[in-house]
């Protein structure tokens, strides 16, 4: 992840994700070893993370997993407590979207939003990381997705990642 500018005010949600990615990294290299879920060309990454309504929120991918993930910044006020396992509906720029909520070691709440999982289909952590850098823009800047035909209540993870992401990659061919 690229740091702040040397001088500048340190980002919160860049600072969140650099932990994440830092954590996830750690249970890549312990827990995640030789799993048999995990893409070997992949890596551990933390893409397009932003400050939304006082929480931080990107793209989190793994050999095993790419989420979209909600975690309270440090100085914001915490979102409402839940259960862990809990459905919640967050409003993003794109729509509503379904996150679990979940903790994680040494970062606290994490709410997450299955993108994919595995991730076999990406066969370098460059696709990878084009494809999270896409999510993060389709679900924050609501011009980069195609018309829908008709209103969506909830954003479709699927019509997101393989609908509109595949046609666009097709058109670029």
């Amino acid at each position: 992840m690229a740091d702040s500018i040397k001088g500048a005010e340190p980002n919160p949600a860049l600072a969140l994700g650099q932990r994440l990615e830092a954590r996830y990294r750690h249970i890549h290299a312990t827990a995640m070893t030789d799993v048999p879920i995990c893409n070997p060309a992949l890596t551990v990454a933390a893409t397009g993370f932003r400050s939304y309504r006082g929480r931080a929120f990107g793209i989190v991918t793994t050999p095993w997993f790419m989420n979209l993930v909600a975690v309270d910044l440090p100085d914001g006020a915490p979102a409402a407590p839940v259960a862990t396992g809990t459905t919640l509906s967050i409003g993003l720029p794109a729509g509503e979207v379904e996150f679990i909520a979940g903790e994680l070691h040494a970062i606290g709440r994490v709410d997450s939003c299955a993108l994919l999982s595995p991730v076999f289909e990406f066969a370098t952590m460059e696709s990878a990381l084009q494809m999270a850098e896409e999510a993060a823009r389709a679900f924050f800047d609501p011009a980069t997705l195609e018309p829908a035909s008709e209103p969506r209540a909830v954003v479709n993870r699927r019509y997101l990642l393989r609908g509109h992401f595949r046609r666009r990659e097709e058109a670029l061919q």
